[in-house]
C-alpha cells in the first residue's frame, strides 16, 4: 500500500535531530527519506546514516553546484565507488547554480557533465538543481537524456515552459513547500496545476522551505510535513489526496527502482 515519501531532506543538519526526526515522519505515514549529498564527505555521512535506517532512508552522492570548485581530483573515482551500495539511489544533487557563482560557471559546467557521464555509467537516476542557469543546464541534459535513466528536478520553483521542457526530456519534478509560499510560490502553483500526475514527486529539502501554511513553534522543516504539502497541492488540482499519494508512490518507486524494499508494507 502506498506511504508518503519525502525525496529531499538535508543530513547531516544541526537543525535536525536523529532519530526524532525519523520517528515523527514515521508516525505521519512518512516511511521513506532520501538524504541529499552534495559533496564527497556530506556523501558518505548521509550514507552512513541511511545505513543506521535501512527501513526508511536512502542517500544520493554527488557535487553540488557550489561545491564544484572544491570537488577533489578523484572525486568521480570516489562517487563511483559510493554508488556501489545499492543503498545509493541517485546522483547528484548536481547541475548549475549561476545566481551567486560560489563555484565559477565552467567549473561547475565541467563537474556536472562529468556527473552526467558517471550516471550513465551506472545506470542511476541524476538528482539535479538548477537556478539562473536553465539554458545552460537544458543543453547538457539534452546531450545526454537519451543515455540517462531518468532524473529528478530537485525543489522545482520555474515556469510551466521551463518545467515542460524538463518533462520533454522524461525527468520528473520534485515539488516542496515553497507551492504554499503566498507570494514566491505564485508561478509554481500554476505550473502544478499542468504537471501530469505520473511525474509528480514529494520532497521538504528540510531544514529548509518550511511551508508558510503551517503554524509551528520551530521553523525548522521536517519530512513530517510531507502530508501537509501534499494536502495543499490536491487541493489545488482538485484531486483526490489518496489519489495524489498512489501516484507519488508509485512515481518515487519506479524512478530510484527501491520497490521491492517496500513489498512487505
Amino acid at each position: 500500500m502506498p506511504h508518503w515519501f519525502d525525496i529531499g531532506i538535508n543530513l547531516p543538519d544541526k537543525r535536525l535531530s536523529l532519530p526524532d526526526v525519523i520517528e515523527h515522519a514515521v508516525s505521519k505515514d512518512v516511511t521513506g527519506i532520501i538524504l541529499i549529498g552534495t559533496d564527497v564527505q556530506q556523501s558518505i555521512e548521509a550514507h552512513s546514516i541511511a545505513q543506521q535506517f535501512p527501513k526508511t532512508l536512502f542517500s544520493t552522492a554527488g557535487i553540488h553546484p557550489h561545491n564544484a570548485k572544491d570537488a577533489p581530483s578523484d572525486y568521480i573515482q570516489q562517487l563511483s565507488q559510493l554508488a556501489s551500495n545499492n543503498k545509493i539511489v541517485a546522483i547528484g544533487e548536481c547541475g548549475l547554480d549561476f545566481n551567486r557563482n560560489f563555484s565559477p560557471p565552467a567549473t561547475q559546467l565541467r563537474i556536472f557533465e562529468q556527473q552526467l557521464e558517471l550516471a550513465c555509467e551506472l545506470q542511476l537516476p541524476v538528482y539535479l538543481h538548477e537556478r539562473d542557469a536553465f539554458t545552460e543546464q537544458l543543453r547538457l541534459l539534452k546531450t545526454y537524456s537519451s543515455r540517462l535513466v531518468g532524473g529528478v528536478v530537485h525543489c522545482f520553483t520555474g515556469s510551466i515552459e521551463q518545467m515542460e521542457a524538463y518533462l520533454e526530456l522524461g525527468f520528473y519534478i520534485g515539488i516542496t513547500g515553497w507551492v504554499c509560499d503566498p507570494k514566491r510560490g505564485e508561478s509554481l502553483r500554476e505550473a502544478v496545476l499542468r504537471l501530469p500526475s505520473d511525474r509528480m514527486l514529494l520532497e521538504t529539502d528540510s531544514p529548509y522551505l518550511f511551508p508558510k501554511t503551517l503554524k509551528a513553534k520551530s521553523r525548522n522543516n521536517q519530512p513530517a510535513n510531507i502530508p501537509h504539502i501534499a494536502e495543499f497541492i490536491a487541493n489545488l488540482r482538485n484531486q483526490e489526496l489518496q489519489d495524489l499519494q498512489q501516484s507519488c508512490w508509485q512515481n518515487t518507486m519506479d524512478l530510484f527502482a527501491i520497490g521491492a524494499n517496500f513489498e512487505n508494507d
